[in-house]
């Protein structure tokens, strides 16, 4: 049962994740528009799903992920000491295709050769 506390609790984690992932001077990070859509976590505290989405970079969001996976650690640990929290979730960092789906279905929308209709005139 999620409380007041928890989604506040979940804001300030995605605030100062968002931070984290800006100073991140692993060169598979940086490069392109990088996004936090979205921070599920678990209500003991035990998980915390990031959904990252990318955009303008070569390769793809995988390769960004997979670094952010392998430096889960170093942010459970800087969250833990920048909140000020004795247990930080461990993190688990997938990709968000919803921005990438949205651009495609504006350039399908974009597309489409729709004459207007003399009738709604």
């Amino acid at each position: 049962m999620p409380t007041k506390n928890h989604g506040r609790m979940a804001q300030d984690m995605k605030r100062e994740l968002i931070a984290i992932i800006g100073e991140m001077k692993d060169p598979r990070v940086t490069g392109g528009l990088l996004t936090v859509t979205r921070l599920d976590v678990t209500p003991d505290l035990d998980q915390a799903k990031v959904y990252i989405s990318v955009m303008g970079r070569e390769g793809g969001p995988e390769p960004v992920v997979k670094a952010l996976n392998k430096a889960s650690g170093h942010v459970r640990t800087e969250i833990s000491r920048r909140m000020h929290i004795r247990k930080a979730p461990r993190f688990v960092f997938v990709k968000d295709e919803g921005a990438a789906y949205a651009a495609h279905i504006n350039k399908l929308l974009g597309e489409l050769d729709i004459e207007p209709d003399s009738d709604a005139e």
